[in-house]
């Protein structure tokens, strides 16, 4: 099924119904970025021409010609191979070949940034069939569900294209099949895979597989299926950390989006397990995560504490996730240091993210599945198609 990005006229709806302010900007419209220009590839000093200069000379005794000919040339020589030239050439190459859209840097006001906002960036939800299936009828014919984060710099903004590849992606892995939607729902979930590239995604998590068993023979794991995408904020509120997420895609949420526990913006408060205690028994790997010992001792005697973002940068991190059925408020109300110093609301920062997220998302495909394969570098022909329906 073909979805498009949610329009502008959302903001209206939603006043229209009573939605409460979490922000001077409401939900729904879309700001055009524009795309940043690149810088150009650096020239090469010809090294071998001037080899062969220099064996002349030597043969001719130092002609007054050949003498002309070496000063004319190393001024420019000096000026286009020092190393600061020579790195700006290959960023530019880089940025040009990835296509990447985050703008490092790019706020004017990164000092407005709340202090609440520990990171912020890309979220895209996956489910993985269980084996042998691979278009799920029905939430228990799916195994997993997943989640990737890719963050981005606090002060940066999204421009066009994809969102490009920094190698810091995170693979969570949500072992229930679905998100938990209430406070009464507590989720075990963990860290499959940390520093994760595109390349990774796509070998080691997004395809199919198939293996040989013993018993049963060939076996079939289904590959990734896509089921939303969007922009998230890890928050800190004092005595609790919150994963906020407003989705981009798909537009409209369907059976499947809903069934899977998705909200068009929605949180849970994240906890992180102390590896210092044993796990629960259900819920036991075969592994913990191995933090350096300042990151141990920030857990102090505690067996849970509020999840900060280096916590997920380690393989194995197991984390609670409990669902907020109240919104996305909580997750994204402002401190009052942050209010008495003029900064910006947590919840207009995700909503400016979001607009920038919609309008490059609009321009890279003409349906959701392309559109997120094509910021994840895979070719969405390669995989299953965004459902909103079993």
């Amino acid at each position: 099924m073909t979805t498009t990005t949610r329009s502008s006229a959302r903001e209206h709806a939603d006043s229209a119904n009573g939605a409460p302010p979490a922000s001077k900007a409401q939900p729904g419209s879309k700001h055009k970025a524009e795309e940043g220009a690149q810088l150009p590839e650096a020239k090469r000093a010809k090294k071998s021409d001037e080899k062969e200069q220099k064996t002349i000379e030597e043969t001719i005794g130092g002609s007054e010609q050949a003498k002309r000919e070496k000063q004319e040339e190393k001024p420019e020589q000096e000026e286009e191979i020092t190393d600061d030239t020579k790195k700006g050439a290959a960023k530019a190459k880089k940025e040009a070949d990835t296509g990447d859209a985050v703008e490092p840097h790019g706020r004017e006001d990164a000092e407005s940034i709340p202090s609440s906002i520990l990171e912020k960036g890309i979220i895209y939800f996956f489910f993985r069939g269980r084996v042998g299936i691979d278009e799920p009828s029905e939430v228990d014919e799916i195994a997993r569900s997943y989640i990737i984060l890719r963050p981005i710099a606090k002060d940066a903004k999204l421009g066009s294209g994809p969102i490009g590849d920094a190698g810091n992606s995170r693979v969570c892995v949500v072992p229930k099949k679905v998100l938990p939607k209430t406070g009464k729902d507590r989720w075990i979930s963990f860290v499959e895979k940390t520093g994760a590239s595109f390349k990774d995604l796509r070998e080691e998590f997004l395809r199919s597989n198939d293996y040989e068993t013993k018993t049963a023979g060939t076996r079939h794991t289904p590959a990734a299926t896509p089921v939303a995408e969007g922009v998230y904020a890890i928050t800190s509120t004092g005595r609790d950390s919150h994963l906020a997420y407003i989705l981009t895609l798909p537009d409209k949420l369907g059976e499947v989006q809903k069934e899977i526990g998705l909200k068009e913006k929605g949180s849970f408060i994240i906890s992180t397990r102390n590896p210092q205690y044993e796990a629960p028994k259900n819920a036991r790997l075969p592994k913990g995560p191995e933090y350096p010992k300042e990151l141990l001792d920030e857990f102090r005697s505690l067996r849970w504490a509020p999840t900060q973002p280096a916590h997920l940068d380690y393989v194995n991190t197991q984390f609670l996730l409990v669902g907020e059925s109240s919104g996305i408020g909580k997750a994204l109300e402002p401190q009052k240091k942050d209010e008495k110093e003029g900064k910006n609301e947590p919840a207009e920062e995700l909503e400016q993210l979001e607009e920038e997220d919609a309008q490059r998302m609009k321009d890279l495909s003409d349906n959701d599945s392309a559109r997120i394969f094509a910021d994840l570098q895979a070719d969405a022909g390669d995989y299953p198609k965004l459902p909103t329906t079993f």
